[in-house]
């Protein structure tokens, strides 16, 4: 039997979206700790992996907490307050957390692994001590793994978010639910989870309900209860499938704005890379190729996110509006 929560005209009035940075640093750290590879990810599995296990975070917190196959705590994931919050918004989440909080999830974390390591039973013995170690090192997965990339995976979880919103204004509420996924339904005010072991009613989960879309869960939608915060639903977004297939590369009329070498760069930027890297691609030398994402940086159409020694470069979200829109 599926799990089913049932819903009321209040519960369906404060159901809302929100994109979440915590749900895709744990659901991506959780496909790299698998050690497996993917076939929509393989690209930046095969990109980050090595950058992840340098900084030694395929041995450290994350690594205890965040398990393949396995429960992750809720009080990695709490509920967003807002459509969009930042990473460092959801830390501060994070951080609060009662120590109650932090200790029930571990032991329901003991009980399915048999027992915790060693980083883990100290941050059961002292939360409040040890949770900073914990948002440090998520910072820093962060900026390895999820930062160079965030434009790209930001622009289809907004495209999803837009296209459900869509459905709401067209079809309904019932119409999106249904939608959502395979293994999620509607009927008899309630919501049908058949992926779902456990059961859930309302008591256990809060009011409302928290849409969150995901770049890397999958395939099968998660689940986060954890009163009096709403439930959250994180599900695999529309067009993931595509989200690290190469970009268009003609690009002429842009090259005619930008200039031939920024736009050259813009286009090599399909994936993170540094200065160096860029220099080797291009043919052009390193140090005209730090004046040109200079000039890119200043106008807001490339980011630096440092990874280890070097620095990555990605496109922005306006970068990739204008290549899209210039290729068209």
């Amino acid at each position: 039997m599926p799990a089913e929560l049932e819903f009321s005209a209040d519960d369906l009035a404060q159901m809302r979206f929100a994109v979440s940075p915590m749900w895709e640093v744990g659901t991506s750290f959780k496909l790299l700790n698998s050690g497996s590879g993917h076939p929509v990810h393989r690209r930046w599995i095969e990109q980050v992996r090595p950058r992840v296990a340098t900084a030694g975070l395929d041995r450290g917190w994350l690594a205890e907490l965040i398990r393949p196959a396995s429960y992750v705590p809720d009080f990695l994931n709490p509920a967003p307050a807002g459509p969009a919050p930042t990473l460092a918004a959801e830390l501060v989440g994070i951080l609060a957390a009662p120590a109650d909080r932090v200790r029930r999830d571990l032991d329901r974390l003991r009980h399915e692994q048999g027992r915790l390591g060693t980083r883990l039973r100290t941050l059961y013995a002292r939360p409040s001590t040890h949770m900073a170690r914990v948002a440090e090192e998520i910072e820093t997965y962060w900026d390895l793994a999820v930062a160079p990339y965030w434009a790209r995976i930001r622009t289809v979880l907004d495209a999803d978010v837009f296209h459900r919103a869509r459905q709401v204004a067209e079809h309904g509420a019932v119409h999106l639910l249904n939608d959502l996924h395979t293994s999620v339904g509607w009927g008899d005010n309630a919501l049908r989870l058949g992926r779902r072991k456990n059961p859930l009613s309302r008591e256990a989960a809060g009011t409302g309900l928290l849409l969150i879309p995901s770049a890397f869960t999958g395939p099968v939608p998660l689940t986060r209860t954890a009163p009096p915060e709403p439930p959250q639903l994180a599900y695999p977004a529309r067009g993931i499938g595509s989200l690290w297939e190469p970009g268009p590369a003609d690009a002429r009329a842009l090259a005619a704005v930008l200039g031939r070498s920024r736009t050259r760069l813009l286009t090599e930027l399909d994936t993170p890379a540094s200065t160096t890297r860029l220099a080797q691609r291009t043919g052009l030398s390193p140090a005209a190729v730090s004046q040109f994402l200079t000039a890119l940086r200043d106008a807001g159409l490339v980011s630096p996110h440092r990874a280890g020694r070097s620095v990555l470069y990605a496109r922005t979200a306006v970068a990739e509006a204008l290549l899209i829109a210039a290729c068209g």
